[in-house]
């Protein structure tokens, strides 16, 4: 009798380790099933994998994500839904159609804020600063950093400062490695300029990164290595990211050492203006720097009962007006003096205007500045800039081409339906590529890909397009406060290195970008510089 219950009992597990085995098959056969189905049924959008749902193709793409966005998108028309990991609660669409565009960013405004998703993953560098917040609270800092930074006072003290930099620091630097042929890295260089820029503008404080010597600067190199990791984010589901923050792991322990770097830095700088303004007294209102406006503002309108939320408040203002001086206008520089080595007629071009410019100065006999000194041809008005028609133009077919944040991301807080028929559940992620929306056919026509500046001019004017198909400097009511600061500066910088300097890029130097939130190369850009003889720069080509 036990010898059968022994066979019966092995026959049992048996029989249970088979159930096992052909269910584990069956799934198994399932699964594979599904990728087949995904791959047949798939028209031009990414596969959407069982389980893993579009995952595993940023994962097999991260290394060209923008390309295969790009791609992506103008297979499918320019949008296409996804869905993320199984429970993850990702799911949305991706779009490059402005139409979309204009709906998110203006008709519906409201339905279609940052939303808790970019928030959650932006907290930590940026808190609840302009960049990450929605509702009264973008409003109200809105507000207040509008009415400061389009003040005759802010824009002339920008102005001066930018000036003042270039010819004190950066034509130094250059003319330091035209003399020693040694071949620099151009985007750390423009990276120090406007760094130094907004921090003297805008806060009122010269780090000095582009001092003689190029001095280490421990903030700049985190402020770029907080917002690489905090890409990681959007990539990683909660459920990985989260717990690695938790046990302080991985990216997420170089994410929190780079912010507390950042905001170390920041808080600093804050205590000490903060205790400058008030012994300085009345003499306080003679500063110009937005930090310190805002700090007269806001601390006679809280009082001195809050100084720890009070300087919160700035720290937030503070990396949120670096994040958005300092990254964008020298990538966007980067990309503009990468593309005008590669199109010397468009240099010679903007060359041409140039001298015109400085040849008329000569026949107006205007050699006076605001201070009475006579007038370099390292400097030039805000007149003389604005008259750069054509150089406004390369600046902006550059930017098209390369947006310095590549990809931007709404969150719909109802149901909804894009003007081209998509339907969008409740909380789903809307992410929009700016740089697919420069390389659509449907937007730009056959020549979207190519580096035409004159596609910014009619009748000799400098013209705009479209803000819901050109959203470098975003659009609607979130459309860029620094616009037209952000134009001065990067004419004046081009203008000042272009009349003095050739520019050459090393032979073998790899130009791919940087898969992250802002659009730097990945490798830099390596070049070389040589004078413009004294006759060349008068020549009137």
């Amino acid at each position: 009798m036990s010898n059968e219950n022994s066979v019966m009992s092995l026959i049992d597990r048996i029989s249970g380790h088979l159930c096992l085995q052909d269910v584990s098959i069956a799934l198994l056969g399932l699964f594979l099933f599904g990728c087949l189905q995904a791959k047949l049924t798939n028209k031009g959008e990414p596969v959407q994998w069982p389980v893993f749902g579009i995952t595993p193709e940023f994962f097999l793409h991260v290394h060209d994500m923008f390309g295969w966005v790009t791609r992506c998108l103008t297979k499918s028309r320019g949008t296409f839904p996804y869905q993320g990991i199984w429970f993850s609660g990702s799911y949305g669409a991706m779009t490059s159609v402005p139409a979309n565009i204009e709906y998110m960013l203006k008709t519906n405004f409201k339905n279609f804020p940052k939303g808790e998703f970019y928030k959650e993953r932006f907290r930590d560098l940026l808190e609840d600063g302009i960049f990450n917040a929605d509702d009264e609270s973008w409003k109200e800092q809105r507000r207040i950093i509008i009415t400061e930074m389009h003040s005759t006072r802010f824009v002339d003290h920008s102005f001066q400062t930018t000036r003042d930099l270039i010819e004190r620091k950066l034509l130094k630097v250059m003319e330091s490695f035209s003399k020693s042929q040694e071949a620099f890295d151009l985007q750390e260089i423009l990276l120090r300029l406007t760094f130094d820029n907004i921090c003297i503008a805008g806060l009122g404080d010269d780090p000095g990164t582009l001092d003689d010597d190029l001095p280490h600067v421990p903030f700049a190199k985190a402020f770029e290595e907080a917002t690489e990791s905090t890409l990681f984010r959007f990539m990683i589901p909660p459920f990985v990211w989260k717990p690695m923050k938790f046990f302080d792991i991985g990216y997420e322990k170089g994410l929190r050492e780079a912010v507390e770097t950042v905001h170390n830095f920041i808080d600093k700088m804050v205590v000490e203006r903060i205790a400058m303004l008030k012994d300085q007294g009345t003499l306080a209102n003679s500063k110009s720097d937005v930090l310190s406006r805002l700090i007269q503002i806001e601390s006679h309108k809280r009082g001195d009962e809050n100084d720890r939320f009070t300087a919160k408040f700035f720290r937030q203002f503070c990396t949120s007006f670096i994040l958005a001086g300092r990254d964008t206008s020298s990538v966007a520089l980067t990309w503009f003096f990468w593309l005008i080595t590669k199109h010397p007629e468009v240099e010679t071009k903007i060359l041409h205007e140039i001298r015109e410019i400085l040849n008329q100065r000569e026949k107006n006999k205007y050699k006076l500045d605001e201070t009475g000194e006579k007038e370099s041809s390292r400097h030039f008005t805000v007149k003389e800039l604005n008259d750069m028609v054509y150089l406004q133009a390369a600046l902006s077919e550059s930017l098209r081409l390369y947006p310095p944040i590549p990809m931007e991301m709404k969150q719909a807080t109802e149901e909804d339906v894009f003007p081209d028929g998509t339907f969008l559940r409740k909380g789903s992620r809307v992410y929009f590529s700016v740089y697919a929306m420069g390389r659509m056919e449907s937007i730009w026509g056959k020549d979207c890909e190519m580096f035409k500046p004159e596609r910014w001019i009619q009748g000799g004017q400098y013209v705009s397009d479209d803000q819901f198909k050109y959203v470098v400097f975003n659009a609607g009511p979130r459309l860029c406060l620094g616009k037209t600061f952000a134009y001065l500066q990067m004419k004046m910088v081009a203008a000042s290195i272009l009349l003095n300097y050739s520019i050459k890029v090393d032979q073998d130097h790899v130009v791919v970008p940087r898969v992250t939130t802002t659009l730097y190369m990945k490798h830099g850009l390596k070049v070389r510089i040589t004078p413009r003889s004294l006759e060349e720069k008068k020549q009137d080509s």
